[in-house]
């Protein structure tokens, strides 16, 4: 007896011919027919179950999202300072993230680059435009030459953009305060300008919370082009000197985050990484990134300083309810 194992689309066929001229052809679904099959044929599965599952997987269209999760209390304020090593067109790095919106630097599909501050509606859906104004984000400050608009389809909300030609290697600071107003909280952004030696205060959105400050702090770094060439190319970001403010103490210095990754089935697994390098933490993706450390794993870095910078903003006092 003669088999052959194809796959595609899910399916297994199971192609077998007699020497008598006889044959026929066995389609089965993936899920059980690689075992039914190998029977079958009366050979052990594993003979035929790489060259299966090849054909059935599709290449990735994207490189893996990967995210540092910081240990932090709520706080009031939260500084970070990150370089991006390696970039590509359609990259976001994100260094101020926290549970109801996220902040940072993009290099858009067209080249431009460009920081973004975003903060979630309390609503639940992805259609803006359905969202009822008592639920949408509030727009409380504008900085000059910043872009504002509605955003959806990841959730919606309140998205600041402006113009910013950060470089490969060289330092970026970012500084989100957290003022709490009754069953609300407003979110400022701001962002130190390299060329004027300067902090801008681009935006601050207000948004319902239930009174709650900046909490679940963490970082990314995401492949948004996800043309299925984007997953060869490598990106690669620094975070270091990271500081929150708590709503009851001092401040303090971020020295522990937790490595993870998104999971979508289009996405590429392997070539991620996450680490500390001379105090500094850092995220890596695509390309040819080798994993170091497995996900979930606790990453460790002493604090680059005793103190955080001078010129932070200093956060607002939280309005009287």
């Amino acid at each position: 007896m003669l088999g052959e194992l194809t796959g595609s689309r899910g399916e297994i066929h199971l192609d077998h011919v007699r020497p008598s001229s006889q044959s026929w052809r066995m389609t089965l679904r993936r899920t059980a027919g690689l075992a039914l099959a190998c029977a079958i044929l009366g050979v052990p599965q594993f003979t035929f179950a790489p060259a299966a599952v090849a054909a059935e997987s599709p290449a990735p269209r994207a490189a893996r999202s990967v995210h540092l999760g910081w240990s932090s209390a709520d706080c009031q304020a939260f500084y970070l300072e990150m370089a991006v090593n390696q970039s590509t067109r359609g990259s976001y790095f994100m260094a101020c993230g926290w549970n109801t919106g996220y902040y940072g630097i993009q290099e858009l599909g067209n080249g431009r680059k460009v920081a973004i501050f975003s903060v979630w509606d309390p609503s639940k859906g992805d259609d803006a435009k359905a969202v009822k104004l008592e639920d949408r984000v509030e727009l409380l400050h504008q900085g000059e030459g910043v872009r504002i608009r509605r955003f959806g389809g990841e959730g919606t909300g309140g998205q600041c953009m402006t113009d910013f030609e950060w470089k490969l290697g060289e330092t970026n600071r970012f500084l989100v305060t957290a003022t709490v107003q009754s069953n609300k909280t407003a979110y400022a952004g701001y962002l130190w300008l390299p060329a004027k030696k300067e902090w801008k205060h681009l935006v601050t959105f207000r948004t319902r919370t239930g009174g709650q400050p900046l909490r679940g702090l963490y970082s990314f770094v995401e492949d948004f082009r996800r043309d299925g060439q984007s997953v060869h190319d490598v990106r690669r970001a620094r975070y270091f000197n990271g500081w929150v403010k708590p709503t009851t103490t001092a401040w303090t210095p971020l020295v522990k985050a937790r490595f993870t990754a998104s999971g979508a089935e289009w996405e590429s697994k392997e070539n991620i990484d996450a680490g500390a390098e001379g105090g500094q933490f850092y995220l890596a993706t695509g390309g040819d990134t080798k994993m170091s450390r497995e996900l979930r794993s606790l990453i460790e870095a002493a604090p680059a300083s005793a103190q955080p910078p001078a010129d932070l903003p200093q956060p607002e006092a939280p309005a009287s309810r």
